[in-house]
């Protein structure tokens, strides 16, 4: 099995290498890599380019998320697609191998995989992680959840349909709610495992979380955020966190991120739905709810993780 493996870049110096250094000890050797670089003025070019990949410039001007991964993906030569962050990494030597394994069958349009923070994520966002990808695969899922973070495609799939350029984000959920509609299956694949390093200032998780929330209210026009939401999933959410953390031992090395990050999340997503209804309950349980989580719920793998030389 071989596929075409994209990643969107701008000024990724201090995280690039460490993708580039664990797509190279996957299990599958013939992987075709694409850079679709957005302007980076930093190295991100040239250490792209000591790893042998393929480079795509796309104008600062023009970027949209959906607009590079087309672009990018018009580059690629392979049936399966991979798309991945250029500010993640794979923990496992056979990450493709387990992503792409779902493709053997013919009704899997889309597989996604797991996603966990690292030693400097914020303990709210380790908490999202954790309730956004579980630690069972799910082979037919419910909903178009996805994330484009560490996902694949059929490349047959993405000519019918293109990534929606003018979403300020959430393509890769626009394009799961087609291919479910098409009749087609979204695999989630938790052996498929990835570091996601958000490092986001207070300003940067509010822009995160309203630019999504534009976005879902344009995929699903039905969803909507008020006040009584915003105040109510605020503060359940930081009891949630709080109590997390004090049971994790870290509750004053966490205390002042969880009440910014939180109140920046809900306070985002607000003023990005920008009305006054509720979002449909299936997705307000996948993007929002606080869910419980065992103390050790990660399950162990037999699979010995890949050890990084690159530094972060």
């Amino acid at each position: 099995m071989n596929c075409s493996l994209i990643i969107r870049a701008y000024n990724e110096e201090k995280h690039i290498g460490r993708l580039l250094e664990g797509i190279k000890q996957q299990t599958i050797k013939d992987v075709e890599v694409i850079l679709v670089d957005s302007g980076s003025t930093d190295s991100t070019g040239s250490i792209a380019e000591s790893f042998g990949v393929k480079i795509v410039h796309i104008p600062p001007a023009e970027f949209t998320f959906g607009r590079s991964l087309n672009l990018g993906i018009k580059s690629a030569s392979r049936e399966l697609i991979v798309i991945a962050s250029a500010h993640a990494y794979p923990v496992y030597p056979d990450w493709l191998e387990s992503l792409l394994k779902p493709f053997q069958d013919e009704k899997v349009a889309l597989t996604y995989g797991k996603q966990r923070g690292y030693e400097g994520s914020k303990y709210s966002e380790h908490q999202i992680f954790h309730q956004w990808y579980p630690d069972a695969s799910n082979m037919d899922q419910v909903t178009s959840f996805c994330n484009n973070a560490n996902a694949a495609i059929r490349i047959g799939l993405w000519e019918q349909h293109p990534y929606d350029e003018t979403l300020t984000g959430l393509e890769d959920v626009e394009w799961g709610q087609w291919a479910k509609g098409q009749g087609y299956k979204i695999a989630y694949v938790a052996e498929a495992e990835i570091i996601h390093v958000h490092n986001e200032t207070p300003r940067g998780v509010y822009n995160r979380y309203r630019r999504e929330a534009m976005a879902l209210r344009r995929i699903y026009p039905e969803a909507h955020f008020n006040f009584y939401d915003f105040v109510r999933l605020t503060i359940t959410n930081i009891l949630s966190d709080l109590w997390h953390a004090a049971r994790d031992g870290v509750l004053l090395i966490s205390l002042t991120s969880i009440f910014w990050f939180r109140l920046a999340q809900f306070h985002g997503t607000r003023i990005g739905h920008r009305e006054t209804s509720l979002v449909t309950p299936q997705l307000r349980e996948t993007f929002y709810y606080a869910r419980e989580r065992k103390r050790k719920e990660e399950r162990k793998r037999d699979v010995e993780p890949i050890r990084y030389n690159h530094k972060k």
